[in-house]
């Protein structure tokens, strides 16, 4: 998995924080598209069986909703797949940022069933697994910018934070059952 500081009492980080690898073995990348391809299904237990009271309560004072968060996954997993199939096509193309704390504002956020966005996360998830596991090495060190962070990344190192990226989330919502009792 992605190297991660342990994880902490911070709440923001229940596995720790992310660190981009410098390399990625082929074992590595094995382990980080498993667990991409896990996250839906983690996600959807991480929800299972909360009422509507819960689903609205922040996982952290300040943090988002659980409803944010179930949102936010696809909404950010969506992006990274578009950032993938950019950098297959285009050399060294900028991707464009989006504003994930807007987004979690917006109407869809606050009025469409968890169901629509986890049925979403999983058609996306097939997609992107499956376009993930065609690829080359040479493919995985395929590279796009982030104007954000001024920096270039392979899709090596996409591929370690889309998989901490989604066991993150999920720990934020399975960490509150934990805290909260609900589990």
């Amino acid at each position: 998995m992605p190297a991660t500081d342990t994880a902490s009492t911070d709440l923001r980080y229940p596995i720790g924080k992310f660190s981009y690898p410098d390399s990625v073995s082929d074992k590595q990348r094995a382990q980080y598209i498993d667990a991409i391809e896990r996250t839906p299904a983690e996600l959807r237990a991480g929800v299972r069986g909360l009422d509507a009271r819960q689903i609205d309560t922040p996982y952290r004072p300040g943090g988002w909703t659980v409803r944010q968060v179930a949102h936010h996954v696809p909404d950010s997993h969506i992006n990274a797949y578009v950032r993938f199939k950019l950098a297959l096509t285009e050399d060294t193309p900028t991707i464009k940022p989006y504003r994930e704390a807007k987004w979690a504002e917006l109407g869809d956020t606050r009025n469409v069933p968890l169901d629509t966005s986890l049925d979403l996360l999983d058609a996306l998830h097939e997609r992107w697994v499956a376009l993930i596991r065609s690829l080359s090495s040479d493919d995985h060190r395929r590279t796009f910018v982030h104007p954000d962070h001024g920096k270039t990344f392979t899709l090596d190192q996409a591929l370690a934070l889309y998989a901490w990226h989604g066991r993150h989330h999920t720990a934020h919502i399975t960490s509150l059952r934990v805290r909260e009792g609900w589990a």
